[in-house]
This record gives C-alpha cells, structure tokens and sequence, in this order.
C-alpha cells in the first residue's frame, strides 16, 4: 500500500491486510518519522522545525529546543489519538499511532539537505529528492 503516513488509515489498512507498506512523505509532524524509524534525533543538537534555529546552538537554545520539542510530543499525541483509537478498535488490540508507523516497510522521503540539516537515516529510508522548481514562462 502506498500511503501518506499523516493520515495514517492506509497504514491501518495495511496493517489489517497484512500487506507491506510504503510511506511517501515531505515531513511528519512532531518528528514521528524519525520516532517511528529510530533515527537518532536528540532535541539538544538536531533542530527542530519552526524554532529558527541552526545546529550551532548555545545553552539557551538547546533548552528552547527541548520545550519546543516536549510541546511538540503532547500536541502530536492529541492530534493523533482519533486515529489511534480508530486502529484500535478495527484491528482489535492496543496500538499506536507509532506503533503503526513503525510497520512501515519503506519510506521514501522528499528530504532536500539544502533546506534540512542533514541527519543520520535508517536503511529503510530513501531520500528521493527535495524541492521541485520549475521554470515559468
């Protein structure tokens, strides 16, 4: 199943099929991705979107960095509880909405280190390119 991993009810239904799945994405809120994935992403050196903040950060900053990623974790959990208790209650178990992305087989990630500080990726992630620009007439 080829799926958008933000709405995760193609993963629900991956899940529930038993088939592989494969995750076409930009960015995740909060950083599930990289959550799901277990990418190495310590708040304290890598940082986070809309902080305006570049990886050379001095104490006070990395300290803005982990609020913001703290507020970030509950917001995201509150966001995606519905879903949650959706994949809950058709797949008949507990799980999460991380539990579910981590079934993922592939993720191809429209990552440009441009735009985005380079960071280390799991095997199962594929970069696929960045922005696309095209010229106009």
């Amino acid at each position: 199943v080829l799926t958008d991993p933000v709405i995760p009810c193609g993963q629900i239904l991956a899940e529930h099929l038993s088939v592989p799945s494969v995750f076409f994405l930009r960015v995740m809120p909060c950083g599930l991705e990289f959550e799901a994935t277990h990418c190495p992403s310590p708040p304290s050196y890598v940082p986070r979107i809309f902080t305006n903040l570049t990886d050379h950060m001095n104490f006070f900053q990395r300290v803005k960095n982990l609020i913001f990623d703290i507020s970030n974790y509950f917001l995201c959990d509150f966001v995606f509880q519905p879903y949650a208790k959706l994949a809950s209650e058709f797949l008949q178990r507990d799980v999460t909405v991380t539990d579910l992305l981590r079934q993922a087989s592939i993720w191809l990630m429209r990552l440009d280190f441009v735009l985005d500080y380079p960071r280390p990726l799991m095997p199962n992630i594929i970069v696929i390119g960045g922005v696309n620009c095209a010229h106009k007439k």
